[in-house]
């Protein structure tokens, strides 16, 4: 059996956010066509980017306004699919592009990750940018508010995170807190995505001085790796709660509330959801099924398949062996080839 790798993701339409102010639960979320060039805007190159994404007339003003915009918005799609790939590699539902819009439509835990890790990696990408100096209007990361600042000198970029969240709520245009329970969920788990990158926001500190005195401190913020980001936010669609809409006595306004069984009120990192996933087993408007997918057999395959039972077949796979280093200053190595055992589930 020979299996031909890929060089990276098939071309294709990839989620981003909706406008949170205009969520009604009956619209999917917004798309960024795909695939992108690879080459950087160059010039105005950055208003063709922004044209060609499917953003509303108010978000594509504000693209064109921030010239490397349209590239992080790249980054930033890049980032939530290959995250969310890796987060559900083992799972019924694997993040599949195929489905994605009929079940973006749907209040499902699926649904709730997706909004989160792509609120995530726009958080993320935004700060990022700002520090490596892609955005204009936005610069390093000056740390207001931290104790004894006048001791440390900060002399490396940090990650810009204040922007990045100020202008991340500019863009999805959270204002109002709408009245709709879809609107109030999906705004719900778009803050829980910002709030997973705030949570690995660090002060990271080098000393400088003799003999190590640490005399002055050089400091700055840092964000940890998103794939850090991604494993919180996996862990929250893990814990995930089914909620329903409250009226709150003493505002009269609708709120958010999980089951009673619950002894803890709904916090605000909790992902949440309204309805229960299909199994995602077989072929549905929602995913293209497990039929065919690779598992392992001793842990996920009984899961995976569905009680359909799996293939075995041999697979010779090429890998670098026996290698030595050679003076000076190069590796060579031999070319071995293993023979090994490849599981993937039944159609039927």
């Amino acid at each position: 059996m020979r299996v031909q790798e890929s060089d990276g993701p098939p071309p294709a339409e990839v989620v981003l956010l909706p406008p949170a102010s205009r969520l009604t639960g009956r619209e999917p979320l917004v798309f960024l066509p795909g695939p992108f060039p690879n080459e950087p805007p160059t010039g105005k190159a950055h208003l063709k980017q922004c044209e060609q994404m499917s953003l509303s007339r108010r978000q594509k003003r504000l693209c064109r306004r921030e010239p490397g915009l349209a590239e992080t918005l790249r980054e930033s799609v890049r980032l939530s699919l290959l995250e969310c790939r890796y987060q559900f590699r083992n799972e019924r539902w694997n993040c599949s592009l195929d489905g994605r819009g009929s079940l973006l439509k749907r209040a499902f835990k699926e649904t709730a990750f997706l909004l989160a890790v792509s609120s995530a990696a726009l958080t993320h990408a935004l700060a990022k940018a700002c520090s490596s100096g892609r955005m204009e209007r936005c610069t390093c990361d000056d740390s207001p508010g931290i104790q004894h600042r006048e001791a440390w000198q900060w002399g490396v970029c940090g990650d810009n995170l204040k922007y990045s969240t100020k202008f991340l709520k500019k863009f999805l245009g959270q204002k109002r807190v709408s009245k709709d329970l879809r609107a109030q969920v999906d705004t719900h788990n778009i803050n829980v995505g910002i709030r997973a990158v705030k949570s690995g926001l660090k002060t990271t500190c080098k000393c400088h001085g003799v003999s190590g005195s640490c005399a002055v401190r050089t400091c700055w913020k840092q964000l940890s790796p998103f794939h850090d980001t991604g494993h919180l936010l996996k862990y929250r669609y893990d814990t995930a709660v089914r909620v329903l809409s409250v009226t709150n006595a003493a505002t009269g306004e609708t709120e958010l509330a999980g089951p009673r069984r619950h002894s803890q009120s709904l916090r605000t990192t909790d992902l949440v959801y309204l309805e229960e996933s299909p199994s995602f087993c077989r072929p549905s408007r929602y995913s293209p099924g497990t039929g065919g997918r690779s598992c392992a057999k001793d842990t996920s395959c009984q899961s995976l398949c569905c009680g359909r039972g799996y293939n075995t077949a041999m697979h010779l796979t090429s890998l670098s062996c026996h290698c030595q280093v050679r003076w000076c200053c190069h590796v060579e190595c031999q070319t071995c080839v293993r023979e090994e055992e490849v599981y993937t589930c039944k159609n039927a």
